[in-house]
């Protein structure tokens, strides 16, 4: 057993090991921001459950195992191991990460538009560096978030997709993060920018796979930039080991009459905590949030919203729900805040949570904050069992007690999973939700 560290000692140590191997080979504007990002780490620290954010989450756990960096560490993974994690028959390109780096020989690059730019961004910044500066980092904020400071400052690989202006992508397009959880525990920073120009459309879906049970911590970052009248259709799903830390953020900067739609479907994890920031900048925006969260066992899954209304004349819709069983416990906490000068501002959240024991526990806090006068705003929460009214419906029409609550538990999910409008991962949820229903976490592990 590995001795174990407290605090942000280690960190300091593995952030002067990236130093000596990056110097000289890396743009000075990434170096700046790499230093000025881990010093604001080492000064907020972790969170503590003192802190509002965290009051129902404890990283303590994370904080005291002494993760290996993964950046260096070289991995191997044979194909048909990664379909199997994913999914079957994937017609789109899709780009592999594994254990944080790039892997060129599992990712298969389809035949895209003229323009469209779908890569590894450390690739990128080795060759085109100013493709990328005028966005990275600028929209995930690390000034009071210690872990966006901490993937900022080791910030290295993820995927970069630019989709230029009036150019559509008509295939999904698959980023993989596998973990392989081997001998070591260790901690990845995918770090993705992904640039819709201007009336510019496209499907990305990214995936965070556990390939084998292990301890390793995930803390990823996803800059999600829209341009005037762009479209976005995004996923992330996260299957992590059932031994991992999952920490996911999501940051999203809309211009004038842009849409998104983003769904993410958490199922993985010993501690998963995934966090959404949109910014809606301009008039006539729509951002529409969605979720679906499933713990089993004693993990702990952790759900943050904050959508910003900063302009006038702009939709948000969130829904997301939850299913806990055996000692689980979750968190949902949506935030909505509508500026003074954001009138006509119409703005709904929606959280819904499904315990299917008596030990099972959620916190949810669905928040409004309204500065202006002329909006549409509402929210709405709701923890429960089983209706057990519909239970007896469906068993007095021939179903037994185990069909019954499996039918019930799946139309509750059921609701998200149609938002997904991506078949690939539709098929595949079809397949893990009746599984995990029937036998809870463990029939994840072995699928």
């Amino acid at each position: 057993m590995r001795e174990l560290i407290e605090g942000t000692e280690f960190y300091h140590q593995e952030f002067v090991r990236l130093e000596r191997e990056v110097a000289g080979a890396e743009p000075a504007w990434i170096h700046r921001i790499r230093h000025e990002a881990f010093s604001r780490f080492t000064a907020i620290g972790f969170p503590t459950p003192n802190d509002e954010e965290w009051r129902h989450t404890d990283v303590a756990p994370l904080t005291r195992i002494p993760f290996q960096a993964a950046t260096s560490r070289p991995a191997t993974l044979p194909k048909e191991n990664l379909v199997e994690a994913t999914f079957n028959q994937f017609a789109g390109s899709q780009l592999v990460f594994l254990n944080g780096g790039f892997s060129r020989e599992l990712s298969e690059i389809r035949r895209l538009p003229s323009g469209v730019i779908a890569g590894s961004l450390a690739e990128i910044l080795t060759t085109s560096p100013e493709k990328i500066e005028p966005h990275l980092t600028r929209y995930a904020d690390y000034e009071d978030h210690a872990f966006i400071a901490l993937n900022t400052a080791f910030v290295q690989d993820g995927a970069f997709i630019y989709i230029p202006q009036d150019t559509a992508i008509e295939e999904p397009l698959h980023l993989v993060f596998a973990s392989t959880a081997e001998d070591m525990a260790f901690i990845t920073f995918p770090r993705n920018l992904i640039v819709l120009g201007e009336n510019s459309r496209g499907t990305i879906i990214e995936s965070y796979i556990g390939i084998r049970n292990g301890v390793y911590f995930t803390n990823a970052v996803t800059e999600l930039v829209l341009g005037k009248e762009a479209r976005i259709n995004h996923c992330a799903f996260q299957r992590e080991s059932p031994e991992a830390f999952h920490l996911m953020t999501l940051a999203v900067h809309q211009d004038c009459g842009s849409r998104t739609s983003s769904t993410s479907v958490m199922l993985g994890g010993a501690l998963a905590r995934s966090e959404v920031h949109a910014v809606l900048k301009a008039e006539a925006i729509d951002c529409s949030l969605s979720g679906l969260y499933l713990a089993a066992g004693r993990q702990h899954v952790d759900i943050q919203t904050m959508i910003d209304h900063a302009k006038p004349g702009s939709t948000s819709r969130q829904v997301y729900k939850g299913i806990l069983n055996d000692n689980a416990s979750g968190v949902f906490k949506g935030r909505i805040l509508v500026r003074e000068n954001a009138q006509k501002t119409d703005a709904a959240q929606t959280n819904q949570n499904l315990l299917l024991s008596e030990d099972a526990v959620v916190n949810t806090t669905p928040q409004l904050e309204i500065f202006a006068d002329d909006v549409k705003c509402k929210h709405g929460t709701a923890v429960g069992h089983l209706d057990a009214e519909a239970l007896f419906y469906l068993r007095s029409r021939g179903l037994g007690e185990e069909a019954a609550r499996n039918l019930l538990v799946y139309g509750f999910a059921s609701e998200i999973t149609d938002r997904l409008a991506i078949e690939p991962l539709q098929l595949r949820l079809s397949e893990l939700l009746p599984r995990w229903i029937s036998d809870g976490q463990s029939a994840l592990e072995a699928s």
